[in-house]
């Protein structure tokens, strides 16, 4: 497995329009706490947003975490792809309705548009779905790419308008991660029960 230097603070975006949404990004969460390796430091509201691409699809339910690890950028990725796969993902599926949906959004402050993952995300600036609860965990982080905050960007794409986006309140949101590596193992096992 290879590994940053450092331990790294990066952000996450997640996503689903298939199945129990609410369900599945819990359940995601929850995996990726127990992930060796990573440790979830904040995890964000729900947001419900309207579909953005060619074609119709059920509106998606999403949400951000914050995690700080040691993973490299490339291995955090292939983590990603891997949860989606395990909760029903196919390959070539872009644009395409999804169980789940994964995407490494920031990596510290890593700007990079020659390597895979692209970061930031090539298209985070463009959509409130991910800026909206972005902006509730991470609202002075600066994008690496252009120099301003998420507040900033969440407040020019507000102004601009487009597709719906809304806050959806769950008392029972967000899920209690672990704070040792011990308490993930065991949440995980009483979660997949």
């Amino acid at each position: 497995m290879t590994h940053a230097a450092k331990k790294t603070r990066a952000w996450l975006g997640l996503g689903a329009n298939q199945g129990d949404r609410r369900s599945c990004l819990r359940a995601a969460v929850l995996d990726l706490a127990a992930e060796p390796g990573l440790r979830v430091t904040a995890v964000s509201g729900l947001w419900e947003s309207e579909y953005v691409g060619p074609g119709e699809q059920d509106p998606y339910l999403n949400a951000c975490v914050e995690v700080e690890t040691y993973l490299a950028p490339p291995v955090l990725l292939g983590l990603c792809k891997a949860l989606e796969r395990a909760y029903g993902r196919t390959p070539d599926t872009h644009l395409q309705p999804r169980p789940l949906d994964l995407d490494v959004l920031l990596y510290g402050d890593l700007h990079q548009s020659d390597a895979d993952p692209l970061l930031p995300h090539p298209r985070l600036a463009a959509r409130a779905f991910v800026l909206e609860p972005l902006a509730q965990i991470a609202p002075a982080r600066v994008l690496p790419d252009s120099g301003k905050t998420v507040n900033a960007a969440c407040a020019k794409i507000r102004r601009e308008g487009g597709s719906w986006v809304r806050f959806l309140p769950d008392p029972a949101w967000p899920p209690r991660v672990a704070d040792t590596e011990e308490d993930g193992r065991a949440a995980l096992e009483l979660h997949r029960r």
